[in-house]
């Protein structure tokens, strides 16, 4: 019989897409932990995991579905479930119906182990984070969310075509809330060592045509397949695995910033303790107007949920 590895990866909400996605891909990065499958939909539980266990024989990790009190006793819980937004439903309106089912997941877990990290998927993360925080009743610093890592992505890989720099080579940020109020913080991107703005194959660049196509991709990909899951599971899997192997790498995720007084995405590094320390971000004058918009948006849905 296989041995079991000592750490421990759970997956709430992983009989369905971003959640499976993220399972998946744990197992295929190679993260020598017990990967756990857990949803309220046990069949679409025990479907995923079983699928996902026919990927693992060749790697270190394990794949099987999970209850949800084993969830609780995980190294790092990801919550990847949620109510989806109805047509013309308010906003506010999902965000009541999503903290009643994190609520109820919290509750669930319980007991949560004490040394345990939460990182929050499920949209919207900015606000579900603090909610998960607060039902959690986990500290501050080991609650997160996946925040606008991917969107970040995004904009390095828009980045990299236009000036032929990998990727990796590439810092640059979507910072703020996910979603509507996120922006670009292109006074501190950097190449190099070099600002971002200073490449010549920037010289001539549409920044809001680069913007508007980060903040539209996702609408394509549900548009042309009806959800996005891949992305987001990689971005998971890969934050996970910081936690896990306690790497203080630098992510733009949803973290509870001091100075602000609120979660938000803002670069952190991660490592065993969740977050070891947020950072200072050069902003000029209007990426700072936009950064009070967010902080603003935040607080005011958060504010009613304490």
């Amino acid at each position: 019989m296989t041995s079991v590895p000592k750490q421990r990866v759970s997956v709430i909400g992983g009989g369905g897409n971003v959640g499976a996605a993220t399972a998946f891909s744990l197992i295929a990065k190679g993260v020598p932990a017990e990967v756990l499958v857990v949803d309220v939909v046990e069949k679409a539980a025990e479907g995923q995991a079983l699928d996902i266990s026919d990927a693992a024989f060749m790697m270190p990790g394990i794949c099987r579905k999970g209850t949800f009190k084993e969830a609780g006793q995980s190294d790092v819980i990801i919550v990847t479930a949620g109510a989806r937004q109805q047509p013309n439903e308010p906003r506010s309106a999902l965000i009541d119906r999503n903290y009643k089912i994190i609520k109820s997941i919290m509750d669930s877990l319980q007991p949560i182990k004490q040394t345990a990290k939460i990182l929050m998927v499920s949209n919207p993360v900015d606000v579900l984070t603090d909610i998960a925080q607060k039902t959690s009743g986990l500290p501050r610093n080991q609650v997160i969310g996946s925040g606008t890592y991917l969107d970040s992505g995004r904009l390095r890989n828009a980045l990299s075509e236009i000036t032929g720099v990998s990727p990796t080579s590439i810092h640059a940020y979507m910072l703020g809330e996910h979603g509507d109020n996120q922006f670009t913080g292109w006074s501190s991107a950097r190449i190099g060592g070099r600002p971002l703005l200073e490449h010549p194959k920037m010289k001539e660049v549409d920044l809001d045509k680069i913007y508007e196509q980060i903040q539209r991709k996702a609408y394509v990909i549900i548009e042309a397949k009806g959800s996005t899951y891949y992305g987001i599971g990689i971005c998971a899997a890969t934050i996970a695995e910081a936690l896990l192997n306690n790497t203080n790498q630098v992510f733009p995720i949803v973290n509870y910033v001091e100075k602000f007084g609120c979660y938000l995405s803002w670069p952190a590094a991660i490592g065993c303790d969740g977050v070891e320390q947020s950072f200072d971000v050069k902003l000029d004058s209007d990426e700072c107007k936009k950064l009070d918009a967010a902080i603003s948006a935040i607080k005011e849905v958060c504010s009613k949920y304490n």
